[in-house]
């Protein structure tokens, strides 16, 4: 008799998980605690609702990493996908749907499977070792479980507020203003004494840049988001609220640092920025949380000299988040290390959006279901959208400064392509192209092994 897989919660990572695991022939059962416990921000008791906004951002999956994961997703029989594009509205090239049918259709195909049942109620404790199981709970894990979790992990594992700082495609820096080096040349290497990259400021750019700070519209924190909260990642703007002056004692510090540029002249402020991921096409800028809204804060950012002409791979932001450091807990399999019984998914991984969390819960269900079986699934290449995600969450990112990632084209191996920005449109279809053909190599695989 085939073992059951229980998955904890039904949003988008937990439907899409039971989705494919049931489609393998693996019986499922998802414990969701809602309408039973409820939530601050939730409004129903159906599966994969969209909290926030009813996007899935763009369709385009020739030219944006996201939309090449939809493109993914819907090769696969995606449950998120196929019942998006029943709801879509019009949206440009993004899509967008009417969320609550969206979440209703959702709720009624998985109730409609022979294969999976919906028990309601709260889970407050890891299952035993004989109990496959995706945790899919996502940001808003309760507390029962959220502590279990922690008390698995080690606290610190377990961030239950993320400090998002805003990350830069290396390609669009100003090279020519930006200079690569360490504070004081510090490591044992050349690659760690130019580990980060400065951004200088002189007095009068740093006062205007404060100016543009206390000025820019902020987001106000959500009910259930508490003062608790800025602990251990104060936002920029609140620092500089109590002193012009202290952003430039803290994370705009300008000691140690030679610029090699204008050698003779000492910066009033440096701006740093640390690289986000091992290919080096990513960089995060330190320090820099905040909860400005993203229009005043790319016009903020690109006063900072140097990236006048920077493109964000994620902008920043400080909220409400349940997430491990996965590149340390779990393995490749999207296993947790200590007990492989148990797998996550979605954005508890690490994964920023409603389509990355959906793209996990795919993946996790499909080696879930493969696991039960007895059947092995090759690798999920890392030239495509889910490979390229699964390796950063799982290895490819900097454990230490380890953030929730959309996906983008930083996180794929990079391409032979000439011509830097300007070439940009060719580069991105080669990125899809490939990832298009690897893909669908993938699932062919898949296919054949199960029909063996």
């Amino acid at each position: 008799m085939t073992k059951t897989l229980h998955i904890i919660g039904g949003g988008m990572a937990g439907s899409e998980a039971a989705w494919q695991a049931a489609n393998a022939g693996v019986p499922v059962v998802i414990h969701e605690m809602r309408p039973t416990v409820e939530t601050f921000a939730h409004r129903t008791g159906h599966l994969a609702e969209m909290v926030c906004s009813n996007s899935f951002r763009s369709d385009d999956d020739e030219q944006n990493a996201v939309g090449l994961l939809h493109w993914e997703m819907r090769q696969a029989n995606g449950l998120i996908m196929n019942t998006a594009q029943a709801h879509r509205l019009p949206a440009g090239g993004a899509l967008a749907v009417d969320r609550d049918p969206f979440a209703a259709d959702v709720t009624a195909r998985i109730m409609a499977h022979p294969l999976i049942t919906v028990e309601y109620g709260e889970i407050n404790a890891l299952p035993p070792e004989d109990q496959p199981t995706i945790i899919a709970t996502g940001p808003l894990t309760s507390e029962g479980l959220g502590g279990a979790i922690a008390a698995e992990t080690g606290q610190d594992a377990l961030a239950f507020f993320d400090a998002i700082a805003p990350i830069v495609y290396h390609e669009s820096i100003n090279m020519d203003v930006a200079w690569m080096q360490s504070r004081y040349d510090k490591g044992e290497t050349e690659e760690e004494r130019t580990a980060y990259l400065n951004c200088p400021m002189t007095k009068d750019q740093y006062e205007a840049f404060i100016d543009a700070l206390l000025a820019a519209d902020k987001t106000e924190f959500h009910e259930g988001e508490t003062a608790g909260y800025f602990d251990g990642c104060l936002p920029i703007e609140v620092m500089a609220e109590r002193g012009r002056e202290t952003l430039r004692f803290g994370p705009m510090k300008p000691v140690g640092l030679t610029n090699q540029h204008q050698p003779d002249v000492k910066p009033y402020a440096v701006v740093q920025l640390r690289r986000d991921n091992k290919l080096g096409t990513l960089y995060n800028i330190v320090g820099f949380q905040t909860k400005m809204k993203y229009g005043a804060q790319t016009a903020v950012l690109k006063t900072i000299p140097g990236l006048e002409d920077a493109s964000f791979a994620r902008l920043g932001g400080i909220h409400r988040n349940t997430f491990l450091n996965s590149p340390t807990l779990l393995d490749d399999q999207m296993r947790l290390k200590s007990q492989p019984h148990i797998r996550f998914a979605g954005q508890i991984t690490g994964v920023e959006g409603y389509v990355e969390s959906a793209a996990m819960g795919l993946l996790a269900g499909r080696m879930a279901a493969a696991e039960i079986l007895g059947e092995t699934l090759p690798a999920v290449p890392d030239t495509t959208a889910m490979g390229a995600l699964l390796t950063h969450i799982t290895g490819g990112a900097e454990a230490k400064t380890f953030q929730p990632m959309n996906v983008n084209f930083g996180l794929f191996p990079p391409v032979d392509a000439k011509g830097g920005r300007r070439n940009r449109k060719t580069r991105y279809k080669i990125y899809t192209d490939r990832a298009k053909a690897d893909w669908a190599e993938w699932l062919g695989e898949r296919e054949s092994l199960a029909a063996e």
